[in-house]
């Protein structure tokens, strides 16, 4: 099986005076670059037609399947400029595995790593010009997904399947940026449950989060913090679109176990760091009981979020139905900006990369 990406260059690109604007304030999702990569699968020929073209619209009978039973799969990375004009990926092969592993939860067909990795960077090759040399923390987002495109209706797997990439040039997800966030504990909102869907990143589990995460906004708050359950017994799970983590006077980093929440890059990256920074990494469920109490007592000193689009963002208090608390003294925590420097340092080149996780795609 072959994993080349023809490339195709748009004639219709956008003008470098209107491209350098947007690429002074792209915010985050806004603009997007002039191509995408795409290819197909069916049962008889596999993967195939794969290319790099002009961003288009996709044009899809009202049957597709995709519409119907939400058969569909993403995942969510960077690229980085470095000082020396070169571009680089982090760690794009656990994007790779994980997107593998999303796919056959929902009953689509594995694309190969091979494939997953040349189509991602032969468009950034083709869109070289809209990867932002960063002044903060400015990066090109990539967007690959995967959809149920054969126009039928019946409850099976599509025999027809597109996998695409898209990307755009992003500033920090959060515009308070690494002065922390507020989270509302959703006692009638779950994200997960044992046997679901909660390890796959498919579109499915971010629309169902958008009433809780309406809900956070109303009560004055950044994102969502998800239990287990629909009360204060509950397990914590995930922060929105992040994982969580607890940082303890005993130097311990805690974070909850693997099973219904996603296994974050960022996640793992955290954990592999946590040694360098005197902390010792635990992954184990933590009920919120415990959350709440170990804040209170000071035994929980720091908490963060951890994802791709949000990096590490601070937790500076949590609110919930008649009760609201502060972490530490509300402010960012020491060690939490720490371990945050230290993955933007690795990302944009400024320290050394000693765990091999960056993957060069265009520069010296």
């Amino acid at each position: 099986m072959g994993s080349a990406f023809r490339v195709v260059r748009s004639a219709h690109t956008t003008p470098e005076a209107e491209r350098a604007a947007i690429l002074a304030a792209p915010g985050f999702g806004r603009y997007f670059t002039d191509h995408m990569a795409s290819a197909v699968w069916t049962p008889d020929a596999g993967w195939h037609e794969r290319r790099v073209g002009a961003l288009e619209p996709f044009s899809l009978h009202p049957s597709t399947a995709v519409l119907h039973y939400a058969q569909e799969i993403f995942e969510g990375l960077k690229a980085y400029r470095h000082a020396d004009g070169s571009v680089w990926l982090f760690r794009p092969e656990r994007n790779a595995r994980r997107f593998a592993r999303s796919a056959e939860r929902m009953g689509l067909p594995r694309l190969p790593e091979a494939d997953f990795l040349a189509s991602i960077e032969a468009l950034v090759r083709a869109d070289e010009p809209w990867v932002p040399a960063p002044t903060g923390e400015e990066s090109l987002y990539i967007r690959p997904f995967m959809f149920a495109a054969e126009a039928f209706l019946g409850v099976r797997p599509a025999e027809r399947v597109v996998y695409c990439v898209i990307a755009c040039p992003a500033q920090p997800y959060f515009s308070s940026g690494a002065g922390g966030v507020t989270l509302w504990v959703s006692t009638t909102y779950t994200r997960a449950a044992k046997g679901g869907t909660g390890a796959a990143k498919c579109g499915g589990n971010y629309g169902a989060s958008l009433a809780a995460q309406t809900e956070a906004e109303r009560h004055g708050c950044d994102q969502v913090l998800y239990l287990d359950g629909t009360d204060e017994e509950g397990h914590v799970e995930e922060s929105g679109a992040m994982n969580l983590f607890l940082i303890t006077s005993r130097g311990e980093l805690v974070t909850p176990a693997l099973g219904t929440i996603l296994e974050g890059v960022t996640r793992d990256t955290v954990l592999a760091l946590a040694p360098e920074f005197g902390l010792t990494p635990v992954e184990r469920p933590v009920t919120f009981r415990e959350l709440r109490a170990s804040v209170t007592d000071g035994t929980v000193t720091e908490v963060f979020a951890a994802g791709t689009a949000a990096v590490l963002t601070p937790v500076t208090g949590i609110k919930g139905e008649g009760y609201a608390f502060t972490i530490g003294s509300s402010e960012p925590g020491k060690q939490t900006a720490a371990l945050r420097e230290r993955v933007l340092g690795i990302q944009y080149g400024r320290v050394e990369d000693t765990y091999g996780w960056l993957r060069r795609v265009l520069g010296p």
